[in-house]
């Protein structure tokens, strides 16, 4: 079950990355944002430049041996958004109208969950893809 709070936090991502969408490769300031959510939570192990703009994450708990990884794409799609809401996007020929702004969210949600839960014993890779459009 998602807290209120972070129920809420999850809704502020997403449309501040909806707002602020970027073409594959181009994803610098969707990385940054990943990174400096991720160090909120308290993952340290971070590697970034993955395909040029890529991240992976990794969160280890406890003495599990498993070990799983979640993916989620990050950028956008050559279109105009034309939703006049007051998080559509602020540039121009780029909008994330192929949900990759909600799944980036998910899986920076995810990610906030499982770092509070203390019973979560294991290693997950959070892998954040550039370019799953065109590349």
């Amino acid at each position: 079950m998602v807290s209120a709070e972070l129920a809420r936090a999850m809704r502020e991502w997403r449309r501040h990355l909806h707002k602020n969408p970027e073409f594959g490769f181009a994803e610098e300031d969707t990385a940054r944002f990943i990174v400096e959510r991720l160090q909120d939570f308290g993952i340290d192990d971070i590697e970034t430049g993955i395909g040029d703009t890529g991240v992976v994450a990794t969160l280890s708990r406890g003495k599990g041996k498993r070990t799983i990884a979640l993916r989620a794409d990050m950028d956008c799609l050559q279109i105009d958004g034309k939703t006049n809401l007051p998080y559509s996007s602020s540039r121009p020929g780029l909008m994330h109208a192929c949900g990759h702004d909600g799944h980036t969210t998910i899986l920076l949600g995810t990610a906030a969950a499982l770092a509070k839960d203390e019973e979560f014993s294991g290693t997950i890779r959070l892998i954040f893809q550039p370019a799953e459009e065109w590349g």
